[in-house]
């Protein structure tokens, strides 16, 4: 092992390198913001839970562009367990961390936001190949979506592990960072301008598509019909408000990484507004199941039948079994129920008669 590397060293040597001061004593605004974190987490994950559960019951759902939709969920859940992590781990605390744990730390943020990142690529790559070609959903087997889906968390796990494993600072002081003390500011660099551009890349497909629809919707409206394209154009707007909603959450985030990347410790202002870009950031996860319900009329009629059979669960759990016999339901009621039942059913049913995808409710 070189003698000019500190790898037994602690991580508060790294934070007293570069000059960022870590609390002795909980403070009330600590106590406040770690509420507030742990609060906004909870949500996220209970949120995004419901999203992944609607895209699995329901029928309607099953198709490519959801299956990518539902890991974006995925992504922003463990976006919020990460995020509950760093609470968890923060302030104080952040003395008693190893150097095996801060990476961690890091490591769960960096994981989530390549997952969605990739995740957003996919799908508008999935759209682009879709619309040209004026259809709702991509002929993609369920075997390569899982593939693919597969692979973008890989990538996200390589992400997290590549400035544990390779590239940080504890061989060359000079180049720690300061608003994560053992990432090396030429990583956060490369990390910082790979997201921007993919998000770049993302914003010139999604405007390619925007005009072909609008071109094309000129000619073919005589031969498709007027609700077919007007799905199309719907679920393409949630998808833009998605990745709209992404790109303002974490640009802030990224610059601020890119400037630690540039600037020297002592001039970099990122320390002053990297818990500010943060939560932004975290908000982002938050945002997406809320478009969804605003946005999509079968998904909000999913989210209602969940919340209903918890709320049945929980009131069929509470009552206790009665001493007396009861009454046998009237007809009226029974067929009332069969009745809602087949109408349920029907609404989850995705193929017709003659095989083919039936459109969903966007």
């Amino acid at each position: 092992m070189s003698t000019s590397c500190y790898h037994n060293e602690t991580v508060v040597f790294f934070y007293q390198h570069v000059g960022k001061k870590i609390r002795d004593e909980w403070n009330l605004r600590d106590a406040v913001v770690i509420g507030l974190g742990l609060t906004v987490a909870l949500l996220v994950v209970l949120a995004n839970l419901m999203v992944m559960v609607a895209i699995f019951t329901n029928r309607r759902f099953h198709f490519p562009i959801y299956y990518l939709l539902g890991n974006m969920a995925a992504a922003d859940l463990f976006a919020g367990l990460s995020y509950a992590n760093l609470m968890l781990n923060t302030g104080p605390r952040t003395k008693d961390l190893t150097m095996k744990l801060w990476y961690i730390r890091g490591a769960l943020i960096d994981v989530s936001l390549t997952a969605s990142v990739a995740n957003l690529l996919a799908v508008a790559v999935e759209r682009h190949q879709t619309i040209t070609t004026m259809q709702l959903h991509s002929n993609m087997t369920k075997r390569r979506v899982v593939l693919l889906i597969i692979s973008i968390w890989v990538a996200g796990i390589i992400m997290g592990l590549v400035p544990s494993q390779f590239w940080n600072c504890e061989c060359d002081l000079e180049d720690c960072s300061s608003v994560a003390p053992l990432y090396s500011r030429r990583f956060l660099i490369f990390w910082a301008v790979l997201n921007l551009l993919s998000f770049f890349i993302m914003l010139l497909i999604y405007a390619r598509i925007f005009f072909y629809v609008k071109r094309q919707s000129r000619h073919t409206a005589s031969h498709t019909s007027e609700a077919h394209n007007q799905t199309i154009i719907n679920l393409m707007k949630t998808i833009s408000m998605v990745l709209g909603a992404f790109v303002i959450c974490w640009t802030p985030g990224l610059i601020i990484l890119l400037m630690d990347g540039v600037l020297e410790n002592d001039k970099s202002p990122a320390n002053r507004y990297e818990k500010y870009c943060l939560a932004i950031a975290e908000c982002n996860s938050l945002v997406n199941p809320i478009i969804y319900t605003l946005r999509d009329a079968e998904m909000r009629r999913t989210f209602k039948s969940i919340l209903c059979c918890l709320c049945r669960k929980g009131v069929g759990q509470q009552r206790e079994p009665l001493p007396i016999e009861m009454d046998s339901p009237t007809k009226e009621q029974t067929l009332g129920y069969n009745s809602e039942d087949k109408t349920l059913w029907e609404s989850q049913d995705t193929n017709s008669k003659d095989g083919k995808w039936t459109v969903p409710a966007v």
